[in-house]
């Protein structure tokens, strides 16, 4: 039996995975706080684990601060999310040391879980409720240009917050050493290895236990007519315009519609909808999900996790660079279509073509399978019992990158030695579009030949562990 702290910001998205464990955690023995606010208070009692409310430690914020976080602002998610740390600090030292977790289990961007569990040497277990990112599926990124400026223009200002917390003990010098997955700390995530963007590249210290759901519905597809389902997530929902076209596109179709719009519904959405279109602040999602047959979504990765888990093919209408990810993945393995115009016209040209080609629904099927056939929260619990974990072996990514480095010395090398060539037989004089040309050209050589030996790396690892394989059960029984 041992004593966890699990931690996690005020968002379903974050929050729901967490659930499952946190009872299985409990169903092992275990005594479980959960740090959390008043809106989750039910959910987690229901899961056995001990509620410690914190929502009075969310700070006062303005409207124009309150708009970014509605924009998805990651420079005002991290500002507010420092505030937060902050105001808890006094609280959370008191609780440390009066509880004395042997474990503190935390979301990925829960700095003040992650810094306590540092702060008071506590074993550390991450739960990453997107796709765990490195350097390599990092690439799967789409940032608009606003999500780029304001990543740009936040800079300075989270600088100055960070300093605000070397007072209390916490050490941190970048914001990337809160946010960032590495191959050293114990992390949960919750899609399976195959599924995850380069998921040979991660360490041991990670475990991919599949979606994390309560439900043990099976997907049942047969009814009269098509059902869609729509959602924008809990978060960036309030989309009138949005709502308004799905509306149009779909009335008096012979197609079934069910949209949740969230809290603010009644500003936006008409009470007389068409009687084939019902509209709901909220649904049991994964229940609409079994029976839906495409789901318009803003690719969660909750959301898409979901949707593959109930076999239902999607499409994709991301809103973030971090959603772009969860869609472009999907969309690799056949499981759905982007919209690329989201007028009437085009949303239901794109449903047009999803319903009408099985592909899509078999990928998502195929999808399925695989998500049930992980270990899922029961494994998760067990992972957090047994942290910290010691990992042996070489890392994946330090071969990876002692591999890409050589390959830049020799690029340039090559360069170099071409512009030397060209200036000895032609003349200096436009040697230098040699080196312009060998500088744009560097990225995308560069990231082919990255690719080129991630897949030389994972031939090898496997080729190696089916020789320890086939060494383990050979020679106990030729000494026999």
């Amino acid at each position: 039996m041992k004593k966890i702290a699990i931690f996690c910001i005020p968002a379903h998205g974050h929050t729901n995975p967490m659930l499952p464990v946190a009872k299985e955690l409990v169903k092992l023995g275990n005594i479980v706080k959960f740090y959390s606010f008043d809106e989750f208070e039910s959910k987690i009692k229901n899961t056995g684990a001990e509620f410690v409310s914190c929502t009075r430690f969310l700070p006062e914020i303005n409207e124009i601060e309150e708009a970014n976080l509605k924009k998805s602002s990651n420079t005002e998610m991290t500002i507010q999310d420092i505030r937060i740390t902050l105001a808890m600090d006094d609280f959370l030292d008191k609780e440390f040391k009066s509880f004395c977790p042997d474990t503190v289990f935390t979301d990925a961007v829960c700095f003040w879980g992650k810094l306590n569990a540092w702060k008071h040497n506590v074993p550390l277990v991450v739960s990453t409720s997107t796709f765990a990112f490195n350097q390599l599926s990092a690439t799967y990124m789409k940032n608009s240009p606003h999500e780029l400026w304001d990543m740009i223009g936040g800079l300075p200002k989270i600088s100055k917050e960070l300093k605000t917390l070397e007072p209390y003990g916490y050490h941190v010098k970048r914001t990337l050493d809160l946010i960032q997955n590495d191959n050293n700390t114990d992390t949960i995530v919750y899609t399976t290895k195959d599924y995850q963007p380069y998921g040979e590249s991660y360490t041991d210290h990670y475990i991919f236990v599949g979606p994390s759901v309560f439900s043990e519905t099976q997907p049942d597809k047969k009814k009269n007519r098509p059902m869609i389902y729509i959602s924008m997530g809990t978060v960036v929902n309030e989309k009138p315009e949005f709502y308004k076209n799905c509306i149009e596109a779909f009335k008096d179709k012979e197609i079934d519609v069910i949209m949740s719009c969230g809290k603010n519904m009644s500003e936006y959405v008409p009470a007389d909808l068409p009687d084939n279109i019902k509209a709901y602040t909220s649904v049991d999602q994964l229940d609409v999900l079994s029976k839906a047959d495409a789901f318009i979504t803003h690719c969660g990765m909750n959301s898409v996790s979901e949707s593959l888990y109930m076999a239902t093919p999607m499409i994709f209408y991301p809103q973030t660079g971090e959603q772009h990810a969860v869609a472009r993945r999907a969309s690799e393995i056949g499981a759905g279509i982007m919209l690329n115009n989201d007028s009437s016209s085009g949303i239901y040209e794109a449903a047009e073509k999803l319903l009408g080609d099985q592909k899509y629904s078999l990928a998502a099927k195929k999808c399925s399978e695989d998500f049930r056939s992980a270990p899922g929260p029961k494994a998760a619990a067990e992972f957090i019992e047994n942290a910290p974990h010691n990992v042996t072996g070489t890392n994946f990514l330090d071969e990876l990158n002692k591999a890409q480095g050589k390959f830049i010395v020799l690029y340039w090398i090559a360069v170099i030695a071409l512009i030397v060539l060209m200036g000895i037989l032609v003349g200096w004089k436009f040697v230098w579009i040699i080196g312009v040309t060998a500088g744009i050209l560097s990225y995308p050589i560069g990231q082919a030949v990255q690719k080129k030996n991630y897949a030389s790396l994972v031939k090898k690892r496997k080729r190696n562990y089916a020789q320890n394989k086939t060494t383990r059960y050979f020679f106990p029984l030729h000494k026999r």
